[in-house]
């Protein structure tokens, strides 16, 4: 696989962290880089382990896993999603945000959700007999790079929502888990 390949599959890869991560940035009260790094260090590093993992693991865990990880990443954002609907609807605008994605709990959750798909990514690298060094670099820095992108969007993003944020947050992961569990459903 060329350079320009798996720049374009990592960046398909982050698409659902870059998404948490616009959520994330909506929602981060008080938004801090040190929130931000720690937000996009853990999507990065799950989202670069997870096709390692797969190339570790082999074609013999891809049958064991592709028949529920789409209900488990959906499982997971849905809770998250509703809860924040959840905790937007029952505050007032003077109540400071009370979901805090930069938790290390919920940050491994929604790092988890986000990239089991990469599993899979990496069961087919196993088979094209790959070096992992170059594509776990590579997705660990784009998925990186667009986190972070991403959760200054969110930010600027949340200014302007001010407490109707977190609910969009909620309804944004919600889609996320809903689009997962379709693509496993009924395009695989």
């Amino acid at each position: 696989m060329s350079i320009f390949e798996l720049l374009i599959l990592a960046i398909g890869l982050s698409m659902d962290s870059f998404a948490v991560s616009v959520t994330s940035g909506v929602v981060l009260k008080p938004f801090r880089i040190s929130s931000a790094l720690k937000i996009a260090s853990f999507l990065a590093l799950f989202q670069g382990a997870m096709p390692l993992i797969g190339w570790f693991i082999g074609r013999e865990f891809q049958k064991y896993i592709q028949d529920y990880d789409h209900w488990v990443a959906f499982g997971v954002l849905l809770i998250l999603g509703i809860n924040m609907i959840r905790e937007g609807r029952s505050k007032d605008e003077e109540t400071p945000c009370c979901f805090n994605p930069a938790k290390t709990k919920t940050l491994l959750g929604l790092s988890v959700a986000t990239s089991i798909d990469a599993l899979a990514v990496g069961v087919s690298f196993a088979f094209l007999s790959m070096n992992m060094l170059t594509p776990t670099a590579i997705i660990i820095g784009v998925t990186f790079a667009c986190s972070m992108i991403a959760l200054y969007l969110g930010r600027y993003c949340g200014r302007r929502l001010k407490h109707r944020a977190e609910m969009l947050g909620g309804v944004i992961l919600i889609l996320i888990g809903t689009k997962i569990l379709i693509e496993h459903l009924f395009f695989q």
